[in-house]
Parts: structure tokens; C-alpha cells; sequence
């Protein structure tokens, strides 16, 4: 016997990506106007970075748009799983992004460039502002979905850019010592980095159907035998399907019952799963010990004859 709450709604935070993608393109074209008239090869690098985010929020709302599909005879699921294969495909470019810019850091400790710090900082700042602008846009939409929140930590990534710029900028204007801008872009990429592994760490736990972090596996156990009529489960599995979606499957032993009174045990048991765990899409089998060989089975019929 299986339950099914289908309640796959799921926001898909389009027009606040929509948003960030224009701020991000503007942003691109000015930095590498910027870098060409201040030859300045930080803001070149950093609009290559830009470049990079221009392409995984591209994928991210291309996986949106997947996403929405309806499910399928083959894909019983529908698409869903595409929002967490482009978190992933974003987190594996976070990760090349900052071995790029560990990269462009070792060359410059070698050969730091001359650059028109004036320039340089006026363009900085405009990133600066318009990069805040975009995370500002996308806050909200990434605590629900871990595809936007990949799209959120390349535009976090873009404003320490950016303020890295600045304070390279400002060191270089005020005392020629070039070998700041690399010192931190270091820092810059370690703390791209860091958000990187992170989002790569929660995709592939989604695709390895790990059990959701907010979701203790005895908890469950302990909510489920708390449900009347339960007695024991076993073949437990808890998976997340998308962002914000969770699944569960379990043989779930009950006290020997009519058929009739089970579909209360199974409304019971969707309804604390979904209220204690948020867990929507359950597939429940009960089961019961069979009546002992060569007895009359107890349960109680009701008496259809009138008196």
C-alpha cells in the first residue's frame, strides 16, 4: 500500500536571477572597458570571472525551465534533478574560477603589472554597488533553492572581486606597492573556494540520495512507531529529490486491522511526516504479522444483516 503527497511546489526564482544576469552582464562590459583603458589586469581577470557567472546563471535558469516540466513515463520525477546538476556544474566552475585566480595570483608575485589606479577604482566601485545590488536580488531566493544558491555564491564572489580591487587600488594609488593586488587575490579565491566545496558537497549528496541535513534518521524512526497502530519499520530510505522536496520510502509494520482502518494509519503517518520533517512525497508499504497457521482469524466484522 503506498501514500503519495504530491506537493512539488517549488519556487523556481526566476525573475530575481532574470535580474542579476542584466546587473551582471552591465557590470562584465564595464570591467573589461575599464581594464583595456586602465590596463589595469585585475579588472580583465575579474571580468572573466564575470563572464563565468554570465554562463552558470544562464545555466541556472535553463535548469529552471527544465525543472518545470511535467514528469513523464520515463521521468516520473519530471526534471527536477537538473536544478541540482547545475548547482553542480556551478560549484565545479567556482572551484576553476579560484585555481584561475591562484593562478593569475602567482604571476603577478612574479611580474606585477602597472596599472592606471584612478580608473581602476572608479570601475571597482561601480562593480562594488552593482554586485551588492545582485546579492541583495538573490538572498531570499537562495535559502529555498540550492541551484540559485550556487547562482548567489558566484555573485558573492564577484563583490569581494571587487572590494579586493578597490583595496588594491587604493594601496597601489598611495604607495606604488603592486604586490597587494595579488596578495588578495589569494584571499579572494580561498573564500570562493570554501563556498564552492560547499555547494559541490550538497549536490552531490542530492544525486548520492543522502539523507537531508536537516532530517535525523532516528527521529523518524522514533515519529513513524509513535503513530497509533504502528509496531516497527525496516527498509527506510530518505532522499532529497529537489531543493526544498523530500522523499520517503518504508515498510511500516502495523497491529492486524481491516483494510479500511489502515487508510487512517497511512493518513497519520503523511501527516506527521510532513509537519515534523517537511518530507511531502511518501511511498509507505504496511505490513502486518499474518494470523498463526491453523487459527481463525479475530478481527471484528461488521454486522451488515438488519436486526
Amino acid at each position: 500500500m503506498t501514500g503519495h503527497a504530491h506537493n512539488h511546489s517549488h519556487g523556481t526564482a526566476g525573475k530575481p536571477l532574470k535580474i542579476t544576469l542584466g546587473i551582471v552582464i552591465l557590470v562584465m562590459i564595464a570591467e573589461i572597458v575599464g581594464g583595456f583603458v586602465s590596463n589595469s589586469l585585475s579588472l580583465l581577470s575579474d571580468a572573466g570571472h564575470m563572464l563565468t557567472d554570465v554562463l552558470a546563471i544562464v545555466l541556472s535558469l535553463a535548469a529552471m525551465s527544465l525543472a518545470r516540466r511535467p514528469a513523464t513515463t520515463r521521468r516520473t520525477f519530471g526534471f527536477y534533478r537538473a536544478e541540482i546538476m547545475a548547482a553542480l556544474a556551478n560549484g565545479i566552475i567556482l572551484v576553476l574560477v579560484s585555481l584561475y585566480i591562484f593562478y593569475e595570483a602567482y604571476q603577478r608575485f612574479n611580474n606585477p603589472p602597472d596599472v592606471n589606479s584612478p580608473v581602476m577604482l572608479i570601475v571597482a566601485v561601480i562593480g562594488l554597488v552593482a554586485n551588492l545590488a545582485g546579492m541583495l536580488v538573490l538572498r531570499r531566493s537562495s535559502e529555498g533553492s540550492l541551484n540559485v544558491k550556487a547562482a548567489f555564491w558566484h555573485i558573492i564572489g564577484d563583490t569581494l572581486s571587487s572590494v579586493g580591487v578597490i583595496v588594491a587600488g587604493v594601496i597601489i594609488l598611495l604607495t606604488g606597492w603592486y604586490i597587494a593586488d595579488p596578495i588578495l587575490a589569494v584571499v579572494i579565491g580561498v573564500i570562493i573556494i570554501w563556498g564552492a566545496f560547499r555547494i559541490v558537497k550538497e549536490a552531490a549528496d542530492v544525486l548520492l540520495e543522502s539523507v537531508p541535513g536537516h532530517v535525523n534518521f532516528d527521529e523518524v524512526a522514533d515519529v513513524i512507531k509513535s503513530v497509533p497502530g504502528v509496531t516497527d519499520l525496516h527498509d527506510v530510505h530518505i532522499w532529497t529529490i529537489t531543493s526544498g522536496i523530500y522523499a520517503l520510502s518504508a515498510h511500516v509494520d502495523i497491529k492486524d486491522r481491516m483494510v479500511s482502518e489502515s487508510a487512517g494509519v497511512l493518513a497519520e503517518l503523511n501527516k506527521v511526516l510532513e509537519e515534523h520533517f517537511n518530507i511531502s512525497h511518501t511511498t509507505l508499504q504496511l505490513e502486518c504479522d499474518s494470523c498463526p497457521s491453523g487459527t481463525t482469524c479475530k478481527l471484528p466484522v461488521a454486522d451488515t444483516h438488519e436486526q
